[in-house]
């Protein structure tokens, strides 16, 4: 061996010690150069790198809770006679560990075609910034839908401390239009998994949190179903509630039925939200009263029946 290749593998083998890196070198019987297994080579987060699939773990931060069976199976049978095109992206958590950043879809359908190894970009990452990145790329690349968008945003302002100008710098959208999104969280439950569910659509949902009352919103949204309501059509029927609402007597003492209580109120609203229909709380002075549940169409009735156990 040349005195030149001496100090050339001796100079590289101390940078190593001193460095600490993650890719130790061994000498193979001919003196040169090798990279230790237990210690991968990655190449810099602009680069491709292959790595297995049986390393990458879910991503806790992940927004997105809806995946399409059938769509996954399609893009599945697409990897397997193309490949995969787009790849994901991850940080290291150790020699052999990485923690998906994007790209749940694209991983979960490379299980599904038996990829043993998958491309993905390789970042450094706090939880922090993982989870900025996470809501940040889904939000701007992926079809999520409206309330998963919306918790998303709700995330950003929980768990990263975002006021909503900044999230809307952030997302590209304005604040009104962020702001649209976070008050589809405060519908009742029932409206929400419906716009979850493509049951209703985003104008449909911007129509009801105008509303104030819950009742009313789950009235109406009950008739979007039924009828098959235009968005024009619901905007009409809120503009007449309003309507009705300022023209309604504070209270109708005269008949002894008191306004509800705070109390009753609530109680009304969640009755409501349960049976997914407009309920009716009547309190008299006294504390007694009755709970009017109406129904839609035959249907509609034994779906409350059966939520009644009946």
């Amino acid at each position: 061996m040349s005195a030149e290749k001496k100090r050339s593998f001796g100079l590289g083998k101390g940078l190593s010690a001193l460095l600490d890196d993650s890719t130790q070198v061994n000498q193979t019987k001919d003196h040169t150069p090798k990279p230790v297994a237990t210690a991968p080579e990655v190449n810099d987060a602009g680069a491709i790198n292959e790595i297995k699939v049986a390393e990458i773990e879910i991503n806790p931060f992940q927004p997105r809770t809806d995946f399409d069976e059938q769509a996954l199976n399609e893009l599945a049978e697409s990897i397997k006679l193309q490949g995969l095109i787009q790849p994901i992206t991850v940080r290291r958590l150790s020699a052999h560990k990485y923690q998906l950043i994007s790209g749940e879809r694209r991983l979960r359908a490379s299980k599904l075609a038996g990829l043993v190894q998958i491309p993905a970009y390789i970042r450094t990452a706090n939880d922090q910034q993982m989870l900025e990145m996470a809501l940040i790329e889904n939000i701007q690349r992926e079809n999520l839908n409206a309330i998963e968008t919306a918790l998303s945003f709700q995330r950003m302002m929980d768990e990263l401390n975002m006021k909503q100008e900044e999230l809307g710098e952030r997302v590209s959208k304005n604040r009104s239009t962020v702001n649209n999104y976070l008050r589809l969280l405060k519908l009742p439950p029932a409206i929400q998994a419906s716009i979850r569910d493509g049951g209703i659509s985003m104008g449909h949902a911007r129509a009801l949190i105008t509303v104030e009352s819950p009742t009313d919103q789950l009235y109406i949204h009950q008739m979007i179903l039924k009828e098959g309501l235009s968005v024009r059509k619901v905007e009409e029927m809120v503009r007449n509630i309003a309507k009705n609402a300022d023209k309604r007597p504070a209270a109708n003492t005269n008949k002894g039925i008191a306004p509800l209580s705070y109390q009753a109120q609530k109680i009304q609203d969640d009755l409501a939200s349960k049976f997914s229909t407009k309920v009716k709380l009547k309190v008299d002075a006294k504390g007694a009263g009755s709970i009017e549940i109406p129904f839609l169409s035959d249907d509609d009735l034994g779906r409350i029946l059966e939520m009644l156990d009946w």
